[in-house]
């Protein structure tokens, strides 16, 4: 089954749905990046956030990124999505893998760290970027995409996220599941659905067993229905291209790029998110320098137009 989200809304006005299955999309991260069970499950998290966080973005080219830094042994973490459906993700430390926890869960809370901020940037074409930033709740991710859209954009929320590894290392399942209080959810609706929350089996073991996310979200709604409003693939897909990082080389300026040339035969130079490595040969870096800084060495100017 290819991955997909799905957003809806309880037929009673109480919540709005959010879905994701993200199986295909975090095994692909995990061997782009050759992360370690403890690291995927906490990058195929912040991923899965992000899809989640997608599904109000109106325009395919609008983007919103999720930056984690809890000051863990895995380092930073990245994740973005964008209107298209397209999700990309790295982690500073991918190959850190910690021992199981007392409940022989992977440790992505102690990998991840709770000593610092979990970040929401979304870029809608606007002049500014919206940004938020909430102190980290657990590390977990679920709890702290929950805790960051209570407190920062003030919208009761709760979410379900999990990342399922084989033995092996290969993803069996990840998807995650966002519910949002609306106006008309009364009390009682709402404490109903944070006891099933708590009670209900890992999210993953449930996809594993091959229940589709809106599945088991109507079994936490039950008895009221879950209408489906949209649904949208879901793909590994990254927006690094060699002239991003031509420019990304001029950035560096003429000195840089003449170093790079007298020093080796070619640069190879690695994209952080899909791995992709793109080489420039000695000639490549001389054609920039006579091309960008009009082949007079030695000094940084602005760039010819």
């Amino acid at each position: 089954m290819d991955d997909y989200l799905f957003r809806g809304v309880s037929d009673d006005g109480s919540f709005r749905v959010i879905g994701a299955r993200t199986t295909h999309l975090v095994d692909e991260a995990r061997r782009r990046h050759q992360a370690s069970p403890t690291a995927i499950a906490a990058l195929g998290r912040a991923m899965t956030a992000a899809v989640l966080l997608s599904a109000d973005l109106k325009k395919e080219d609008h983007r919103v990124m999720i930056q984690i830094q809890g000051g863990g042994p895995l380092g930073e973490i990245l994740a973005e999505a964008d209107g298209a459906g397209r999700a990309r993700g790295c982690i500073q430390r991918p190959s850190v893998h910690l021992p199981p926890t007392e409940a022989r869960k992977l440790d992505v809370g102690g990998g991840v760290g709770a000593r610092g901020f979990f970040s929401v940037t979304k870029d809608l074409g606007l002049k500014e970027p919206y940004q938020g930033s909430v102190p980290l709740v657990s590390g977990e991710i679920a709890e702290d995409l929950s805790y960051y859209l209570t407190v920062s954009e003030q919208v009761p929320s709760a979410a379900a996220i999990g990342v399922l590894v084989e033995v092996d290392g290969r993803v069996k399942a990840a998807g995650g599941l966002l519910f949002q209080s609306l106006p008309e959810a009364s009390d009682e609706a709402v404490a109903r659905l944070e006891k099933r929350l708590r009670e209900m089996p890992p999210l993953t073991s449930l996809l594993s067993r091959g229940l589709a996310p809106e599945e088991v979200a109507r079994e936490l709604l039950s008895p009221v229905s879950l209408k489906i409003l949209e649904t949208r693939p879901v793909v590994f897909g990254c927006r690094c291209s060699r002239e991003r990082v031509e420019r990304a080389l001029i950035a560096l300026g003429i000195k840089e790029i003449e170093r790079l040339a007298k020093e080796k035969e070619s640069t190879e130079i690695s994209c952080d998110f899909c791995r992709t490595t793109y080489v420039f040969t000695r000639q490549d870096l001389e054609r920039l320098i006579k091309e960008v800084f009009g082949g007079k060495p030695g000094r940084d100017r602005v760039p010819q137009a």
